[in-house]
């Protein structure tokens, strides 16, 4: 039998479900930061419970995502799965520090699957996006290569972020400057990557 293909979603509920969350998280960050909450004769920071309300609020567009579209990409599954962890480490330790690695250490463990394929003399990148950009076998080495180091430059970035500045500019920079530029990344890589298409080659 063929695959089940996505079905069509309304791009702008999809771009909802997948972003909405982390701007909530800013939101409500931005609402709790100065307060503090007492519950089970411990005191947390507004961080904390952020932090909190974020895992379920998350986790819930990441199952209507897959109710609507009938699958999750690999990457917002792991992601998923990060946040849980971290989330639910942050809360049981009342420690803002595992949150604030979870970032260094998605960005980091990406740019280790993407380094071991090339190791190997693969591109872990085609196997998983393959079929959504069409691109010859050069480019893709190419790009896992470049895609591997921007991950790293990331995650020393976030390590760097969160241990010597405020959690206030680490929750800024998490929410809008690490994805603007990885997706501005990412764009730069499709025009300087045009000669490797393949889409309408005969």
């Amino acid at each position: 039998m063929p695959a089940t293909s996505p079905a069509k979603v309304n791009p702008v509920l999809k771009q909802a479900l997948e972003l909405g969350p982390t701007i909530a998280f800013f939101l409500i960050y931005l609402r709790l930061k100065d307060r503090s909450f007492a519950w089970g004769g411990t005191e947390y920071s507004g961080f904390i419970v952020a932090t909190v309300l974020f895992v379920p609020i998350l986790l819930l567009c990441m199952a209507l995502l897959w109710w609507l579209t009938g699958r999750l990409s690999r990457l917002q599954a792991f992601t998923a799965a990060m946040v849980l962890v971290f989330g639910g480490l942050t809360a049981w330790f009342n420690d803002e520090a595992f949150f604030k690695m979870k970032t260094t250490i998605v960005y980091g463990t990406l740019a280790a699957l993407l380094g071991a394929g090339l190791l190997w003399g693969r591109s872990t990148l085609e196997w998983a996006m393959g079929e959504l950009i069409p691109m010859r076998a050069e480019g893709w080495m190419i790009l896992t290569r470049r895609l591997a180091l921007a991950f790293l430059v990331l995650a020393v970035a976030n390590e760097v972020l969160w241990r010597t500045q405020s959690t206030e500019l680490w929750v800024t920079v998490e929410t809008f400057g690490f994805p603007v530029a990885l997706v501005a990344f990412l764009w730069w890589q499709i025009v300087a990557l045009q000669p490797y298409m393949t889409e309408g080659e005969g």
